[in-house]
């Protein structure tokens, strides 16, 4: 039977392949993927997530999970489901070249920067893409397995609606902006649960910190590998117009969740809010296994992300962001900024910072549904950043909606900044509060 499925299955793309071949790409099969993201109401915010259980597919939290969103890298998980899929036919194996042709070589960064005429083995490419998100590296496998980035891209969109991908279409295969490409949280996260399902001999590509790469390491953008327990893939995105994505995953007590986070405004919010909606989704499987019912929703306090951000000149697929900065500005009445109350305290002390006189500015570290929560982080904060809000006095408000912001009050405009410096230095969010 699954034999005969598989060879329909076949059929079905073939078909679909050589029909894509007469127009370049093949044609979008939902009414909501022919519409770009950038005609969408601008009042709706890009941020979008979802929370699944691995093993049964259950959604256990979802947000905006249906509306179309810009992929961006993430585009590069189906890339890699289909280099997968043809490692596991036969069809490729992890030792063959795969050549770098002129177009593959002029994709935008983030790129291993191949001249046109130079290959790399299959393997190499996987982790290119995987952990590099190497843009041209996706453009060269494409074209290897498709014969064109068109016609692959239309074997994507064909895979993905087998998948039951029912509101994506891909028209490259790297990511890189188009209007034309999109999906939702939802789509995604089958996507991620469809490519561990059908290939865990691969999975651990997902895993890597970095590689070796002709004598240099080369490493990766997923920093959660490193600071989160039970955290190991899947991939980053971002573009300006789609902000900062992630696809997600983490094992804890031999159960495994996957998340979707679209529409980050910095990559240290969208890493906390995957981390939280992780470690709160565990902490409700936990509960619900000891007969407790309880949800996601009802344990998270969560904002969108707002707030003016600096962002790269260019739009570069997945682009190194070590530099991004957050533009800090005066006013009085800003956003609460959600900080994870489950985040680890770090090793490193906090940079020390010079005696401050009493001001009026404050710097708020987090909004929390209830006022112990808040009363806690403003605790851990003190402990980690003694000297840098040495001066300040902490104070719990209330604010809309029953949220309760954690913030170090009475402290000069100079200082502050200072503190909110050494804060975000530790990737921990940060907001500073001029006079009203």
């Amino acid at each position: 039977m699954f034999a005969k499925l598989k060879s329909a299955r076949r059929l079905l793309v073939a078909a679909g392949l050589a029909a894509a071949s007469l127009v370049g790409v093949a044609a979008p099969t939902v009414a909501s993927a022919q519409i770009p993201y950038l005609q969408l109401n601008a009042a709706e915010p890009k941020y979008a997530a979802i929370v699944i259980d691995a093993n049964s597919g259950e959604v256990l939290y979802d947000k905006r999970a249906d509306s179309p969103r810009y992929p961006a890298s993430v585009t590069k998980v189906m890339t890699l489901y289909l280099t997968f899929e043809a490692l596991s036919e036969g069809r490729l194996k992890l030792t063959d070249r795969v050549p770098i042709s002129p177009r593959a070589a002029a994709q935008a960064p983030t790129k291993m920067g191949l001249r046109p005429g130079d290959s790399l083995s299959v393997d190499e490419a996987i982790r290119a893409m995987a952990v590099k998100s190497a843009n041209d590296i996706a453009t060269a496998m494409a074209e290897k397995l498709g014969g064109s980035e068109s016609r692959f891209a239309a074997l994507m969109t064909l895979r993905g609606q087998e998948l039951g991908m029912r509101n994506t279409r891909f028209v490259n295969a790297s990511g890189l902006p188009d209007s034309r490409q999109i999906s939702t949280a939802r789509d995604l996260a089958i996507l991620s649960r469809a490519t561990m399902r059908d290939f865990p001999q691969y999975y651990s590509y997902f895993s890597l910190k970095g590689f070796e790469f002709r004598g240099n390491y080369v490493r990766g953008h997923n920093r959660l590998l490193t600071s989160m327990e039970g955290f190991d893939g899947l991939k980053t995105g971002y573009t300006n117009a789609s902000g900062y994505n992630l696809a997600g995953s983490a094992v804890r007590d031999g159960r495994r969740l996957i998340a979707v986070v679209l529409g980050g405004s910095s990559t240290a919010w969208r890493d906390n809010n995957m981390e939280d909606l992780l470690t709160t989704g565990f902490d409700v499987m936990k509960r619900r296994s000891h007969g407790e019912r309880t949800s996601i929703a009802a344990n998270l306090y969560e904002e969108d992300p707002t707030g003016p951000i600096m962002r790269p000149s260019s739009e570069e697929g997945d682009g190194d962001q070590a530099g991004l900065k957050i533009v800090l500005t005066d006013n009085p009445k800003p956003a609460p900024v959600k900080v994870s109350p489950t985040l680890k305290a770090a090793k490193d002390a906090a940079k020390p910072a010079p005696k401050k006189a009493k001001g009026e500015w404050s710097v708020q570290v987090g909004a929390f549904q209830s006022k112990s929560l808040a009363n806690k982080q403003l605790s851990i904060v003190r402990g980690r950043f003694a000297k840098a809000v040495s001066d300040a006095e902490g104070a719990v408000v209330s604010a809309a909606g029953g949220a309760f912001r954690a913030q170090f009050q009475g402290m000069t405009a100079d200082a502050a900044r200072a503190a909110c410096s050494a804060i975000t230095a530790k990737r921990q969010p940060c907001m500073v509060i001029a006079p009203r």
